[in-house]
């Protein structure tokens, strides 16, 4: 796995990707199928993300 300083673009740019794989296998196992990356990101996107940059943003602070 790639690391950049985190709170740079590129870091959080990694730091979601990784979040966005976690949610990927955990919807995988409990579909039992792969469920893709574009399903993933937009879950991830449409549930998660705002909650996950607050928590970030707070962690940093």
């Amino acid at each position: 796995m790639l690391h950049a300083p985190s709170g740079t673009p590129y870091g959080e740019f990694l730091a979601e990707q990784e979040e966005i794989q976690r949610l990927k296998w955990l919807a995988s196992e409990r579909e039992g199928q792969d469920i893709g990356f574009e399903q993933a990101l937009n879950e991830w996107a449409l549930n998660h993300r705002a909650a996950w940059r607050r928590m970030r943003n707070q962690q940093k602070s």
